[in-house]
């Protein structure tokens, strides 16, 4: 490996000026006031004290933008993985204690190595093999998962207990429904319903931050009215300090199948988004290197309390249309960040947890991809079924196992198609032909098989011009079809084979099926 590739940003360092310098500081700010708000609403998404969000804000992305592939992605935390999280760490230990702590740095070391090894054996494109189904099924109900532990904040029940899945979720708040806090309800519907009003009119203006400044300042101007609405916990304004990651084979083996998960998720999202990204700027992207920076990003963020952080579309397309001229756009929105974390969190002490809620019921309202939906349903509605099948197995499930569902059935599906090629049936005099349009491995054999032999045709063509793999199993089923045709007298042809497939099937020809290869 060249030194360059040690330190990629070393390929587009040097070229940086001056006035493209500035611009990305400008655009670095502009994401940095979009990232606050989302980033502590995150935070507490995972059951994590608010400042790590603004942690998680910081390390990881300077190091996802300087190792990484795309110039315009920006990680941090994300609504998907913090609920991820959540549904994974809350069963091992109480949401914002030192313990629940540990294991949530400890989860995002497990997956930043998973990230980082795939990139270092080049398996980054793995990633791609999570279907867009799957993805999309995922977000819908992750949506409804965040939603609905976001509903004892709003309600101004903040001391119910997480459940490990939204099912069991409900129950229990259904149990504690007339409990309601009416103060707490009415300071969140008005910063959702500001939100929605600066959203709607002014939708170049942070509206998320300006719908919790609205909710912070009503519960400041009555004191008395809202005196019962709980507040965000005060912490110290300090940098990211070092984590001590205590690596216990147990808390390991525990967490490792949600690390595999989270991982997959958060590489599978960046990916995506970076090819989105990519589509439009035009960019060369690496999957490879991508999954490098990711893996690094968590690796070494865990040690600087950063928890598990992935690509943010809202960010990253903000990147984007802000004209920003490299990944220092990134650099200097976490700069940004870590400058409010050392010197805004008296203010953040101020903002209402049914504020905080509000807020992030709008960032699931977003997450609600409605478009995609009836899209995937005029398309095909195999994927439609994957997507369906994620969704309510992200409700009824753990989050983790969800994703695996959505894969297998996805995976399913895939083979299901595969399995049965397309194939075509024609006349030639005498010979019957045979068109085949995918591989013949061992998932078709059967299929192929009882194709071949339905036909009584005394000369049997098979037309393999658009077949572009063929396994062990295909091989030895049409020498045994040949062998078995010849007896009866009849002769089966293979036709206009590729090079590749030709050379497989001549490595059984000693055993004198009697297959004919013509070119």
């Amino acid at each position: 490996m060249k030194f360059a590739d040690l330190f990629p940003f070393l390929h587009w360092l040097p070229a940086t000026r001056p006035r493209s310098l500035g611009r990305d500081a400008l655009v670095g700010l502009t994401g940095a006031i979009l990232a606050l708000p989302q980033s502590i609403a995150y935070a507490l998404i995972a059951g994590l004290p608010a400042e790590y969000g603004l942690y998680a804000a910081v390390v990881p992305v300077i190091i996802a933008c300087l190792w990484g592939s795309s110039r315009h992605l920006i990680c941090g935390p994300t609504a998907a993985i913090s609920v991820v999280l959540f549904a994974s760490v809350s069963p091992l230990a109480l949401p914002g204690s030192q313990d629940y702590i540990g294991l949530v740095l400890l989860l995002t070391f497990l997956a930043g190595a998973f990230q980082w090894l795939l990139g270092i054996l080049r398996f980054g494109s793995l990633a791609n093999f999570v279907s867009q189904s799957v993805v999309l099924g995922f977000t819908l109900g992750a949506a409804l998962v965040i939603a609905l532990g976001q509903v004892p904040n709003l309600l101004g029940l903040a001391n119910l207990e997480g459940r490990a899945t939204a099912w069991q979720s409900a129950l229990e708040l259904a149990r504690h429904v007339r409990e309601v806090h009416w103060p707490s309800l009415a300071v969140a519907a008005f910063t959702f319903g500001l939100s929605v009003l600066v959203r709607s009119l002014w939708p170049r203006l942070p509206a998320l931050l300006i719908g919790i400044i609205g909710g912070s300042l009503l519960v400041l101007a009555l004191p008395t009215t809202f005196a019962g609405v709980e507040r965000v916990h005060p912490f110290s304004g300090s940098l990211p300090p070092l984590a001590s990651i205590r690596i216990d084979a147990e808390d390991v083996l525990h967490l490792l199948p949600s690390a595999v998960a989270c991982g997959l998720l958060g590489l599978v999202t960046s990916l995506s988004i970076a090819r989105a990204l990519a589509s439009q700027s035009r960019q060369v992207l690496d999957a490879n290197q991508e999954s490098r920076g990711q893996g690094l990003s968590n690796l070494i963020g865990a040690w600087f309390s950063g928890y598990l952080s992935a690509g943010s579309f809202t960010r990253s397309a903000l990147n984007l249309q802000a004209g920003a001229q490299s990944p220092l756009a990134g650099v200097f929105s976490a700069l940004w960040v870590a400058l409010f974390a050392l010197l805004g969190a008296r203010l953040i002490a101020h903002i209402p947890l049914p504020a905080m809620a509000a807020s992030i019921l709008l960032i699931c309202w977003g997450l609600l991809d409605r478009r995609s939906v009836r899209q995937l349903w005029r398309v095909s509605r195999a994927e439609f079924a994957v997507m369906a099948l994620t969704c309510i197995a992200t409700l009824l499930l753990e989050l983790q196992t969800a994703i695996y569902a959505g894969v297998l059935a996805s995976l399913f599906f895939y083979l299901k198609r595969t399995s049965q090629p397309r194939v075509l049936q024609a006349k030639e005099g005498d010979a019957e032909v045979l068109r085949i349009e995918g591989s013949i491995f061992f998932g078709a054999c059967p299929y192929l098989q009882k194709l071949i032999q339905r036909s009584r045709a005394g000369r049997l063509v098979l037309d393999a011009h658009h077949v572009n793999f063929i396994d062990y199993a295909g091989v030895s089923m049409l020498h045994d079809e040949a062998r078995r045709l010849g007896g009866e007298g009849r002769r089966l042809v293979l036709r206009r084979a590729r090079p590749q497939v030709e050379r497989e099937l001549r490595k059984l020809e000693g055993e004198s099926s009697g297959l004919l290869i013509e070119s």
